[in-house]
């Protein structure tokens, strides 16, 4: 048995709505270290990715090294499908960096959420040809339901029934065997915070018809947990649910930063991808506060619609402003601590 204080550290006890006021004080902005790519090929994400975190390790005195587990995890986002999913070479890049710093191969793994979207991104084997280059690593599949523990959940009194992102229409007879106790879990994805020294955020860019920004704060939460769907029957349900859900003190204690390529985002259509509605940059972020990424993200976001003609994101949706309520980051871009690693 767990102690009841740890379970209940993980039970949220705060309730929002669209309307609700801050109450707390914000958590003052983190910096974002960027690295400009000088093309999108290996060596120059190798390059780049392993001078972004030696500047950050020696800035913050945070090493990316092995502990007493000696693994590390990686959360990686599949699921709008191929053209839209975390750069396969990014990932090479930061594992290469990890392996530099003493992880074993073995001890790298990756976390996503659908093994069909998993294999068309590249993740998993080929059917065709059963080649991956992952093939050192485990990649873990949320899905298949094998890596929850009952014991560690984020509890909400929630419906289910609603796939946020492929909208799978369900018939009103399908059949539902789950309990209302189960309906209102979200069982997290217990290989990151307890069988890993530490974890690392790779999310990708779109937007979100709900929660605004589909980025760092829902790559690490909604898409890393079970029974999430139930979330996206209100409008004002998703994005309380992500800033409580990332406010949880075991899964931020083990977050130890977000790394994000700009190579491809979408800023409107998302999160079904939209080669029409894409941008590239030559750009990798990594910081400590997801929120300010994910604001500064909205910010351009917001400038590629008014440029194509399309109205901002919705502002009424408050994911960010309920996750900075919480302390988990910073909103406040104007603010914002950039710090270009130079060549």
């Amino acid at each position: 048995m767990r102690p009841l204080l740890t379970l209940l550290c993980l039970v949220s006890a705060v309730s929002f709505s669209a309307a609700a006021t801050p109450s707390s004080k914000s958590a003052p902005a983190e910096p974002v270290w960027q690295v400009r790519l000088g093309n999108f090929d290996e060596a120059s994400y190798e390059r780049q990715v392993e001078k972004l975190i030696a500047t950050y390790e020696a800035a913050t005195n945070r090493k990316l090294a092995p502990g007493p587990k000696k693994k590390v995890g990686l959360k990686i986002y599949t699921d709008s499908g191929p053209g839209m999913a975390t750069p396969v070479k990014l990932v090479k890049a930061v594992i290469a960096s990890l392996e530099r710093r003493g992880f074993e191969s073995k001890n790298v793994f990756l976390v996503g959420l659908n093994a069909l979207r998993l294999r068309m991104t590249g993740y998993l084997p080929s059917l065709a040809s059963g080649k991956t280059p992952f093939k050192d690593h485990a990649v873990y599949v949320l899905e298949s339901n094998r890596y929850y523990d009952p014991v560690w959940f984020y509890d909400s009194p929630l419906p289910q029934r609603f796939d946020p992102i492929f909208a799978e229409k369900q018939t009103k007879d399908a059949p539902n065997s789950s309990t209302k106790d189960e309906d209102r879990k979200s069982f997290l994805a217990t290989p990151l915070f307890l069988d890993a020294d530490f974890w690392i955020n790779l999310p990708v860019y779109t937007d979100h018809p709900t929660l605004g920004v589909n980025g760092a704060l829902v790559n690490a939460t909604l898409w890393n947990a079970s029974n999430t769907a139930r979330f996206f029957r209100s409008p004002a349900n998703a994005p309380a649910a992500v800033a409580e859900m990332s406010a949880i003190p075991e899964l931020r204690q083990t977050w130890s930063c977000t790394i994000a390529s700009l190579e491809h985002y979408q800023f409107i259509g998302g999160p079904f991808f939209n080669s029409l509605y894409t941008v590239s940059e030559p750009v990798v972020w990594l910081s400590n506060d997801p929120v300010m990424m994910d604001a500064l993200m909205r910010d351009r976001i917001n400038a590629h619609r008014k440029q194509s003609g399309f109205e901002n994101l919705d502002e009424d949706i408050r994911t960010l402003e309920f996750a900075e309520t919480l302390g988990v980051g910073s909103t406040k871009t104007k603010l914002a601590k950039i710090i270009r690693v130079e060549e």
